[in-house]
């Protein structure tokens, strides 16, 4: 592949056209109802647990998945041709056209969507978990015996290569969905983490994407916010790393504030509007 150099321009029209963004909350906190924020002409979500329920009355496109090869060649559909992929691989040329000939109808439908909802990623590792176990990496060369350690290093390689794939897709933003979980140590602190199977691609993911927001219920104090997921009566997004509520968060765009409307279209908004001016 031939290099090109990217201008200033280009690479502000791509950034005002472009985020990927994971968002992670509680078990029933409304993270999928964010569906409802976002213009439904120009998005699509991915469903991977059969959680329309609460927005039933969304009027937007959704595609179910369940199982992990249906993700992959969603994926690729999503993202196109990765040059760097093995030729016979995921995401490789011969790949992607042979889901093209397969699904024109999806590729149409695609490419009309300029943001990508993916509900959820904690879904999408037990798929990814379901499928490694039956890969023969997953057993030993020696015995034939199922082998864990070799089925969790296949699970975090092809969930980190789907998600960088999203990631690179070109002219598309995309949302990434996963359960806060709260985990209490022996000595009874208390910690936020994303539900995953799997530690590396949990660990992997805040480095994949742009902006890393937490969604939960807060309670006014004074004039601040106070978190409080049993109790709270307003929901809120916490967009900043070292936030005052340990939860996960990273905003590389510099443009937000600790904590946010739940409002992910305007949260978006915010985050372009410097090169959406700029353009």
């Amino acid at each position: 592949m031939a290099l090109r150099i990217v201008t200033a321009d280009e690479r502000l029209s791509r950034a005002a056209n472009k985020t990927t963004l994971a968002l992670f909350g509680p078990s029933g906190v409304g993270k999928t109802t964010q569906l409802k924020t976002l213009p439904p002409a120009e998005t699509i979500c991915i469903d991977l647990e059969a959680g329309m329920k609460s927005v039933q009355d969304w009027p937007g496109d959704s595609i179910p998945v369940r199982c992990f090869e249906d993700a992959i060649d969603i994926a690729c559909l999503v993202g196109g041709v990765n040059p760097a992929a093995d030729p016979n691989g995921f995401f490789s040329e011969g790949h992607y056209q042979h889901l093209a000939a397969a699904h024109p109808d999806l590729v149409r439908l695609l490419a009309g969507k300029s943001i990508v909802f993916l509900d959820s990623i904690t879904d999408l590792t037990r798929q990814a978990m379901a499928w490694a176990k039956l890969r023969p990496e997953a057993f030993s060369e020696k015995t034939g015996k199922p082998d864990t350690r070799g089925a969790y290093g296949l699970l975090a390689r092809e969930v980190i290569g789907l998600l960088k794939h999203l990631q690179h897709a070109p002219g598309k933003t995309t949302i990434m969905v996963g359960i806060l979980e709260k985990v209490t140590d022996e000595f009874g602190k208390v910690t936020w983490q994303p539900q995953m199977e799997g530690g590396k691609a949990a660990r992997e993911l805040p480095g994949i994407v742009d902006q890393v927001v937490s969604m939960g219920l807060f309670s006014r104090e004074s004039d601040a916010w106070r978190y409080d997921p049993e109790r709270g009566t307003e929901r809120r997004l916490v967009c900043r790393a070292g936030n005052a509520f340990a939860l996960p968060a990273k905003d590389r765009s510099g443009r937000l504030d600790e904590t946010e409307p739940a409002d992910l279209a305007a949260l978006l908004r915010k985050i372009n509007a410097h090169t959406s001016a700029q353009g």
